[in-house]
């Protein structure tokens, strides 16, 4: 495996730890067409990951020569899903930014072990309290359907329009203007339409689809 030259586009992952969040990552990449390669120390699991890949290792020690034995260093992104055990995550992750990896990925569980992630040159991620947070948007609005979360204070999110602007016109929404947001889709019936004129009138079953700041998209949900 050797590390792709053109660092826009990632074509190999490294994902060390095959516990339930780096095994699906693992499989959704391999189901893209990336090349993955795969370490843990459970037989059983790297047994399971060579349907989807060849490049899949039992590693009891994580140490920086049997990764670099492995080829880790040759990734365009390793993730390393090591959350549990704090140590090991550390140590594992500190090997992999020594190598020269161009990004590394930590899962953490807790803030302290991700603030030491940081430190190390790692992004962190916190599968568990995102997807928390996801399920407690989704229970606390009824006008809320999904986001993607682009940094701590801007989303895209899909909103259901309410009936209070049904037979509204784009252009007499001021979106923009009185809450600083842009739409960038309109769905309908299942059917989505990016070209928004600023005559169209909202129509019950409307989703739009608004990019801007959180606290502007959470204004502008209250007053919808």
């Amino acid at each position: 495996m050797k590390k792709n030259q053109n660092h826009d586009i990632a074509m190999s992952f490294g994902i060390i730890g095959l516990g339930r969040f780096g095994t699906a990552l693992a499989i959704s990449l391999a189901e893209a067409q990336k090349e993955v390669i795969v370490v843990d120390k459970d037989e059983y699991r790297v047994k399971e990951l060579r349907q989807y890949t060849e490049h899949a290792y039992v590693a009891d020690d994580l140490n920086a020569e049997t990764l670099e034995e492995i080829g880790i260093q040759n990734c365009d992104v390793v993730v390393v899903c090591i959350g549990e055990k704090i140590d090991t995550s550390i140590l594992t992750t500190m090997h992999v930014v020594s190598m020269g990896v161009p990004k590394v990925i930590a899962k953490a569980t807790s803030y302290d072990q991700g603030a030491v992630l940081k430190k190390i040159g790692a992004e962190v991620v916190y599968p568990e309290r995102d997807m928390a947070l996801r399920l407690a948007k989704r229970l606390i609005s009824a006008s809320f359907l999904d986001y993607i979360s682009l940094d701590d204070s801007i989303e895209i999110r899909q909103i259901k329009v309410s009936e209070r602007i049904v037979g509204v016109s784009v252009e007499e929404l001021e979106i923009r203007r009185k809450y600083g947001l842009n739409i960038i889709a309109l769905e309908h019936n299942a059917m989505t339409d990016i070209e928004i004129k600023p005559s169209y009138q909202f129509r019950s079953g409307d989703v739009l689809v608004v990019i801007g700041k959180v606290d502007n998209i959470n204004r502008f949900v209250d007053n919808m």
